[in-house]
């Protein structure tokens, strides 16, 4: 699975990600381990999953070059007067120079929400990040940002499942050119509702997959996670999952 997105810096972001929330010790180890080995090039962790030593470790034994894979982590708000200094425990704990995205993991209150973003563009400025960007933010939140330095977000990450779908608010990220990750599409989908079982059982996939492919098809990127290695095969394996316009406008029906 080669699919990707184009950063504005040029950075290509994998469409598939491994989410890591809830994985923790050993187990986010191993899972890690077999997202890699299965073909996972595109990691998400945080501050807050406290993972990010288990993530680095798998991403070292793991048997890719460091550079082919793109890791993300994210700077939790009440961290943001010293974000510098938490990137860097957060690089230490990865055992890497850099990330390839910086997002803080929501906003902070009003007067910090541009000086949170400026620590940010410095990190990046500075090489520790490759991409910076947000998640959990508003439009509105993006635009105080982007006017306030110049610099807009590469990407928010925000929750988006079928239920959940805004075709407006989908136009207003791809208009400014930011990419959008979305997260827990499966834990907020009903996996049973005829819609999905019924385009499922046509295409011979499950319900899961199907809910990841139609947010491919709508060029937004996921994150599912999983510590079951069986699963975490089945939702990176969708190239063969070929959803028509008709399947597709069902999805976004749930909405």
């Amino acid at each position: 699975m080669t699919e990707t997105v184009n950063l504005p810096g040029g950075t290509a972001l994998p469409l598939i990600g491994f989410g890591t929330w809830e994985l923790r010790g050993d187990t986010a180890y191993e899972s890690v381990r077999a997202a890699l080995d299965i073909g996972y090039r595109h990691l998400d962790t945080a501050t807050l999953y406290e993972n990010e030593t288990e993530v680095g470790r798998a991403v070292k034994d793991g048997g890719v070059d460091r550079e082919d894979v793109f890791v993300t982590t994210k700077l939790h708000p009440r961290d943001a007067r010293h974000a510098r200094r938490a990137l860097e425990t957060s690089l230490r704990k990865l055992g890497t120079g850099y990330v390839d995205l910086w997002l803080i993991h929501w906003p902070t209150g009003p007067d910090a929400l541009v000086p949170a973003w400026r620590e940010l563009l410095s990190a990046k400025n500075d090489g520790l990040a490759r991409n910076v960007g947000v998640s959990n933010y508003s439009i509105a939140q993006i635009d105080r940002l982007t006017e306030a330095t110049g610099e807009q977000p590469a990407v928010n990450q925000v929750s988006w499942s079928p239920a959940r779908h805004d075709p407006a608010l989908l136009d207003e990220h791809r208009r400014r050119g930011i990419a959008v990750e979305g997260y827990s599409g499966l834990k907020n989908t009903d996996l049973r509702d005829p819609v999905l079982t019924e385009i499922a059982e046509r295409h011979g996939a499950t319900p899961a997959q199907v809910v990841l492919r139609w947010h491919l098809d709508h060029g937004i990127v996921i994150l599912p996670r999983s510590s079951r290695r069986e699963r975490i095969a089945a939702n990176f394996d969708l190239d063969g999952i070929a959803l028509t316009r008709e399947d597709i406008a069902a999805i976004d029906a749930l909405a």
